[in-house]
C-alpha cells in the first residue's frame, strides 16, 4: 500500500530555466528526491513532475529547492 493518503496527494508540474543537460536533470532530481513527501515522476531538461503528499509540502516549497538547486521554476502546472 502506498504511504500516502490519496486525497492528499497532488501533481505538479515545473517549468524550469536553466536545465541545459543530464547534470541539470540529476541535480534537480537530487533536490526533489531529498523533499519530504515528494514522488519524482520525471525530470527531463526544462521540468519536472513530481507527486506529492500535500500535509507534508507544497508546489511552492518544491520550487524553493528546486531554486535552491540554482534553476528557476517559470511555471507551475
Amino acid at each position: 500500500p502506498s504511504p500516502y493518503r490519496e486525497r492528499h496527494v497532488q501533481k505538479a508540474t515545473f517549468e524550469i530555466a536553466g536545465m541545459s543537460c543530464g547534470h541539470c536533470v540529476k541535480a534537480v532530481d537530487r533536490a526533489l528526491q531529498q523533499t519530504p513527501g515528494v514522488t519524482v515522476e520525471q525530470v527531463a531538461v526544462g521540468s519536472a513532475t513530481v507527486a506529492f503528499d500535500a500535509q507534508q509540502t507544497s508546489a511552492p516549497a518544491i520550487a524553493q529547492a528546486i531554486d535552491d538547486a540554482g534553476y528557476q521554476v517559470l511555471a507551475t502546472r
